[in-house]
């Protein structure tokens, strides 16, 4: 074995903890009977037994399977998408619904076949899941939708409670990592949320591990400070597949434990930064205080009236 081959071989800290329990089995095959997908099994997450099992959250994947673009870190596939699914929004709603969950993310493979980038579908998504449980808080995190800035304001007119889009790595190594994505076209669409509503959390998440130097994720930093985002991720880049990049190197939870230091101090309101941390990891703690009040408030209400309180979306408010 090569020294580089020693250097690159996956740590003790990136094992797994698998939690197979009800919760965990109950979603999947409500995934399965629903006909709806997640970007935790599609990007092949590390963290869907904790959250599925533990956090009650969940990250739905909708516009279909099939990514129009290919970038070299992620495992969804690429292709010609399938025709839009109308029924999917509701789908979604019933499926958090049933399962109770505390917060939901929302994401959508990019839809660069689509003038509006698959925003009105986003939107719906949001408005049905409000109807039916009027306590869970949303995030949603879509594509740039090519800086359509229109599709924009339609899918910020279902009121999310976060804003997440992901600058996803550094400037230098934007190109080399992200498909038909800008650098600064992200940071412009993060930016513009906040024109259109500037009490709304804003989020972007970054991985490490690609080659990246310490100044560079600290310059990205300020860029994400600098278009006013709130909240940070840092994870580790795993290499899903051998056709996808090579890590380079992995972070030490010290390290991350350090960046995560630095990102609090420049002033985000919210960092998670580990090995293991995605762009959705413990979403339900960075909601915003209005939201989370809307969400006592409704319960409280619920409560109050007598109403039958079912599964667990009333616990661990």
């Amino acid at each position: 074995m090569t020294k580089q081959e020693e250097y690159i071989r996956k740590p003790d800290w990136l094992k797994v903890k698998i939690n197979t329990n009800e919760s965990f089995t109950g979603l999947k095959k409500l995934m399965r009977e629903k006909k709806l997908n997640t970007v935790c099994e599609e990007a092949r997450c590390p963290n869907i037994h904790e959250c599925w099992s533990e956090r009650k959250t969940a990250t739905f994947m909708i516009l279909g399977d099939t990514c129009t673009r290919g970038c070299r870190f992620c495992a969804v596939k690429t292709g010609l998408p399938n025709e839009l699914d109308l029924g999917e929004p509701e789908r979604v709603a019933e499926s958090v619904e049933i399962m109770g969950l505390k917060h939901v993310v929302v994401t959508a493979v990019a839809r660069d076949d689509l003038a509006d980038g698959g925003a009105a579908v986003f939107a719906e998504t949001v408005r049905a899941i409000r109807r039916r449980m009027p306590s869970t808080t949303v995030e949603i995190l879509p594509s740039d939708m090519k800086g359509d800035y229109e599709s924009l304001h339609t899918l910020m007119d279902s009121a999310p409670d976060i804003f997440n889009h992901n600058i996803e790595t550094v400037r230098r190594l934007t190109k080399r990592v992200r498909a038909r994505a800008m650098y600064d076209r992200s940071l412009q669409l993060l930016e513009r949320v906040k024109e259109i509503a500037p009490d709304t959390p804003t989020k972007s998440s970054i991985m490490v591990g690609l080659g990246e130097t310490k100044e560079e994720i600290i310059e990205t930093m300020d860029d994400l400070r600098a278009h006013n985002v709130d909240i940070m991720a840092i994870g580790q880049y795993l290499q899903p597949t051998k056709k996808h990049l090579n890590v380079e190197r992995y972070y030490h939870p010290d390290e991350f434990a350090e960046l995560k230091e630095i990102a609090l101090s420049k002033g985000f309101s919210h960092c998670e930064a580990g090995p293991m941390v995605r762009s959705s990891y413990h979403a339900d703690e960075q909601v915003n205080a209005t939201s989370a009040q809307r969400r006592i408030n409704y319960l409280k209400g619920v409560e109050s009236e007598g109403k039958k309180l079912e599964g667990d979306v009333f616990s661990e408010i």
